[in-house]
């Protein structure tokens, strides 16, 4: 399960209609099979497959999901990779990559749907950054923090630029969560994959991680009216990991 999947589920749960993007057709249609089999009846759902990266086929998707699901009212970006290596291990290429998927994704997302909100006269964004745009966690992958910082700073901006405007736009920064990321994206930082499920179990608070239905569930709060005069916050979802003491 990730945190896209999980997201999904979540707002289909809550009688929202759900159209997804991913640049995998398989993963498209696993999210459509999930939420025909776990989503209530009457809901209703739609995907198209794009590059977040791609500023024509963010667009193509974007006026897809209007033709077939109306014009939206929440946009929730979920997009992200993690590339490890510093500024000297790591190619030019790399952090352009990092940097155009995780952040340049969501200018483009936003680019597109902005208009459609600001046409109905409201709408509320999500953008899932991370505790790693936030403090350092011990692992070297300055991209990913960069890209999750400015991500944070960009949803600021839109907030305050907009609020005056029945735009609201709101961060969830997940901390040391057990998604496919990790064991794809980090596990070669570590001896064995059980050794980096016991250090991150460790580094909570909780002495456990958190999963994807905790991004989730506060995705969708921030997305809803009972969020309304919540706008340009970046709400943590780390087990207390952000306050925690580090030694």
């Amino acid at each position: 399960m990730n945190n896209g999947l999980a997201a999904a589920l979540t707002y289909a749960q809550e009688s929202a209609d759900v159209f997804v993007v991913d640049a995998s057709g398989d993963a498209v249609a696993n999210t459509l099979e999930c939420l025909e089999s776990a989503g209530p009846a009457e809901g209703k759902w739609g995907g198209a497959v794009a590059d977040v990266a791609d500023s024509h086929g963010v667009q193509a998707a974007v006026a897809e999901c209007v033709t077939n699901l109306g014009n939206p009212h929440v946009l929730h970006n979920n997009v992200g990779i993690a590339r490890m290596g510093g500024p000297v291990e790591m190619s030019l290429e790399e952090w352009k990559l990092v940097m155009d998927i995780n952040l340049t994704g969501a200018f483009l997302t936003t680019k597109h749907v902005l208009p459609l909100f600001l046409a109905q006269g409201g709408g509320s964004i999500v953008n899932i950054a991370s505790i790693g745009g936030m403090r350092y966690l011990g692992y070297n992958y300055p991209s990913y923090s960069a890209s999750k910082g400015g991500l944070i700073q960009f949803t600021v901006n839109v907030a305050l630029e907009y609020a005056a405007r029945g735009i609201r736009a709101n961060a969830v920064a997940p901390g040391l969560m057990e998604t496919p990321m990790m064991y794809r994206q980090i596990a070669g930082s570590y001896d064995s994959v059980e050794a980096m499920v016991a250090a991150r179990n460790k580094l909570s608070p909780t002495g456990k991680m958190g999963d994807p239905f905790d991004v989730a569930r506060a995705a969708v709060f921030l997305a809803s009216d009972d969020a309304s005069y919540i706008n340009g916050v970046c709400l943590p979802v780390d087990g207390g990991l952000s306050a925690a003491v580090t030694h």
